[in-house]
C-alpha cells in the first residue's frame, strides 16, 4: 500500500520538509525519532554506526513511527544504492558528488530502465506498494551532496543532470573545502556566498535545496532558501536532553 504523500509530493507543492538524522543503529531510537513528527528520518551509513544489514530494521522502525525513511549511503556505489532502495528507503543522499559524471552515476543506479540501470529485486520495498516500479520511478528522491569547492565549480553541470530531485549541502565539508573550519562560518563571505550560489542554482534547475543543520540554525537556513532541512541528530538530542534533565534535577 502506497503512503498518501511522499517527499517529492511535498516538494512539488512547495512545502518545507524538516528531518532528523540517525547515527545509531538502534531500532528503538529509530521508531522514537519517527514518532517525533519529523517529515523524514535519515539513516547515516557514512559517519553513523549502521551498516547495510541494519537498514531494513531501521526503515521498518521509521515507518512504524510514521515518518519517511531516507538513507545517506557511505559512497557513490551502485550496489549500495540499490540495496538501500530495495530495503525500502524513499530517498538516498549520496556524499561527495563533484561532477556531472558522478551525478549521472547516482541517477543511473537509482532508476530502472530505460531511465537507469537499477536491478530489479525489491524484496522488501516491493511489498509496500501495489506497483513498486511505477511508484519508484515517480517517488524515489535522488539527492546528491554538494560539499566541496570542486562541486561548486561544477554546480550547474551537476544540477542539470536529469533525474536529480534535490541537492543536499554538507556545510562542514563544504567549509573545510573552502579553507575554513567545520563550524561557525555563518557571516563569513566565502561560506555565505557558497550557500547563496547553491540555492540560486537549485532554483534555476528546478532542484530542491537541502542542507544539514540543527534546530537553532534552521531559521537562518530557511531564510536563505533551503527547503529540506535536517534539524536534529539522535545522539546530540539524547545528550542534550539527558544533560538538561540532570541540570534540572540538581537544582543548578
Amino acid at each position: 500500500m502506497e503512503p498518501a504523500v511522499t517527499l517529492k509530493d511535498r516538494w512539488a507543492s512547495g512545502d518545507e520538509t524538516l528531518g532528523a538524522w540517525l547515527t545509531s543503529r538502534d531500532p528503538l531510537v529509530a521508531e522514537a525519532t519517527g514518532r517525533s513528527g519529523f517529515d523524514y528520518v535519515c539513516v547515516d551509513m557514512q559517519h553513523g554506526t549502521a551498516e547495510i544489514g541494519d537498514l531494513l530494521t531501521l526503515v521498518q522502525a521509521i515507518e512504524l513511527g510514521g515518518s519517511i525513511p531516507v538513507a545517506r549511503v557511505s559512497w557513490n556505489d551502485p550496489a549500495m544504492l540499490g540495496r538501500a532502495l530495495d530495503s525500502g528507503c524513499h530517498g538516498v543522499i549520496v556524499p561527495m558528488v563533484n561532477s556531472a559524471e558522478q551525478a549521472r552515476s547516482v541517477v543511473t543506479a537509482c532508476r530502472y530502465a530505460p531511465l537507469g540501470s537499477r536491478s530489479w529485486g525489491p524484496i522488501t520495498a516491493g511489498q509496500r506498494h501495489d506497483d513498486y516500479r511505477t511508484w519508484a520511478d515517480r517517488s524515489i528522491a535522488v539527492i546528491p551532496m554538494i560539499e566541496t569547492a570542486e562541486a561548486l565549480a561544477n554546480l550547474d553541470e551537476i544540477l542539470a543532470v536529469p533525474g536529480i530531485d534535490a541537492a543536499y549541502v554538507g556545510p562542514a565539508d563544504l567549509a573545510i573545502s573552502l579553507g575554513l573550519g567545520p563550524t561557525g562560518n555563518d557571516g563569513v563571505p566565502a561560506f555565505d556566498n557558497a550557500l547563496s550560489t547553491i540555492v540560486a542554482a537549485c532554483r534555476h534547475h528546478g532542484v530542491l535545496p537541502g542542507i544539514h543543520s540543527d534546530g537553532s540554525t534552521a531559521v537562518l537556513r530557511r531564510s536563505q532558501g533551503f527547503q529540506m532541512i535536517t534539524v536534529a541528530t539522535d545522539v546530540v538530542a539524547m545528550r542534550t536532553g539527558l544533560a538538561a534533565s540532570l541540570h534540572a534535577a540538581s537544582g543548578h
